[in-house]
């Protein structure tokens, strides 16, 4: 059952020749932290190419909700009208974060150190993932925090009156575990420190510095260390937000698996602790290339070229690259399927823990279309069937998941037969436009009937 309304079953059937431009939404992680720094900073931010997907928008409601003034203008871009940092006002009503982790998590962190209290929910999917994982560093700083068991939604959080510094490790690689530190730290006296076993996404870090936060890095013995001085003066900008690499790796893996197909992604954020995807593809002999590369607000971007590839190989998966593509390996998974030999992907238990147990619901999936899957705790592997030797036919599914979704249906434009997903409805979260973008490539998908 979606959390956003009833069940959209849709089926996606075999299709060739994909071609076209797939001007993909804008960033996920750039745009929630636009929004949230635009909030923290003293006058008006402009954004341009925010996507504007469900989990973002449950975010400028937030960012309304505390105080701020966000508006989305005619021609399309927005505007936040901060109130600076520890600006915070007491909002009246439960903020609810619907779907998103990534804003839940940051926000709680943006408001525990300022002297308010908010109580977080969301969809019925977020409400089971774990937030003890922000919680506890929140506390560190002062605050106080009352959840249910297990530290899940929904959360009360009682920011701390006068909040202290705190050095953190984080127990997992997770860019939202440091973001939100790194938020409650701008508003606390003196240097916080968070240090990460391997460095993640560094939107924040980059965004920061951007604003007019003093965030210096480095590397040590014993990890990535990223400093924060707290109490700076944001200073409002104007942003382009980049294309979404996460959304980008769906069009761009259709066409490495469907006969005859050329597709242009254009205009992509390509920051390095986001990119392992595209990284990955390229040792298993997809034909990807980079083209009219440059840098947009500090961050790398570039054109997607991907062109039908029949003769990718399955390889392992470097586990340090799982933080650059912790999303995107549903998707790979499907590429695996059609490539030759066994892809294995290791040390990745924080899919268990995303919007739904993305290993456990990808393997059901695939075993359902004829795929032969093996899986651990912290690892999976795919036995790849090449190109033209994946069965489909399978009712999939979703679990509340958006890239869950979107993953299969990817799947059925190739398989043998059509493929089946039980629920539809939380593409939206982060990719609104997919169904009309994919139909402009070629694809076939049509709501159907359990």
């Amino acid at each position: 059952m979606s959390g956003l309304d009833k069940p959209i079953p849709m089926s996606s059937k075999r299709v060739t020749n994909l071609r076209g431009q797939a001007k993909v939404p804008g960033d996920k992680s750039i745009s929630h932290r636009s929004l949230i720094l635009g909030a923290l900073s003293v006058g008006q931010t402009k954004i341009h190419g925010l996507l504007e997907g469900q989990d973002v928008i449950d975010t400028a409601k937030a960012m309304s909700s505390f105080g701020a003034l966000v508006e989305k203008h005619e021609n399309g871009y927005w505007t936040v009208d901060g109130f600076g940092v520890g600006g915070f006002a007491e909002p009246e009503k439960v903020i609810d974060c619907g779907n998103s982790g990534t804003g839940v998590r940051l926000i709680m962190g943006a408001m525990s150190t300022t002297n308010i209290t908010a109580t977080f929910t969301g969809d019925a999917s977020l409400n089971r993932r774990p937030m003890a994982r922000i919680t506890e560093p929140l506390n560190l700083f002062g605050a106080k925090t009352y959840g249910r068991r297990h530290g899940k939604l929904p959360i009360t959080v009682v920011g701390a009156a006068s909040a202290v510094p705190i050095t953190y490790q984080t127990p997992v690689a997770s860019a939202q575990i440091k973001s939100s530190i790194l938020f409650a730290g701008l508003n606390t006296a003196g240097e916080t420190i968070v240090i990460e076993k391997e460095k993640t996404r560094d939107h924040t870090e980059r965004m920061l510095q951007g604003f007019g936060a003093e965030v210096e890095t480095e590397t040590t013995s014993t990890g990535h260390m990223v400093r924060i001085k707290g109490y700076p003066e944001l200073l409002p900008q104007e942003i382009k937000v980049p294309r979404d690499p996460s959304s980008a790796a769906f069009p761009v893996c259709a066409a490495l698996i469907t006969e005859g197909s050329d597709v242009l992604v254009p205009n992509i954020g390509l920051n390095p602790t986001r990119s392992g995807l595209f990284e990955t593809l390229r040792e298993m002999n997809a034909n990807i290339t980079f083209e009219n590369e440059s840098f947009q607000g500090g961050e790398p971007v570039a054109d997607i070229r991907a062109k039908f590839s029949p003769n990718m190989i399955g390889i392992d998966v470097p586990p340090e690259r799982a933080a650059s593509m912790i999303d995107e390996y549903p998707i790979l998974s499907v590429v695996a399927s059609f490539a030759k030999g066994k892809t294995l992907m290791r040390e990745v238990n924080e899919l268990r823990v995303k919007e739904s147990d993305r290993i456990d619901a990808m393997a059901k999936g695939l075993r359902s279309n004829g795929l032969s899957i093996e899986e651990g705790e912290d690892w999976w592997s795919v036995e790849g069937r090449e190109i033209d030797g994946v069965k489909g036919g399978g009712l999939c599914e979703t679990f509340l998941d958006h890239r869950i979704a979107m993953s299969f249906l990817i799947l059925g434009m190739a398989s043998k037969s059509s493929v089946k997903i039980d629920d539809s409805s939380p593409i939206t979260t982060s990719f609104p436009i997919f169904e009309s973008l994919m139909a402009e490539l070629g694809a076939n998908f049509q709501k159907s009937e359990l």
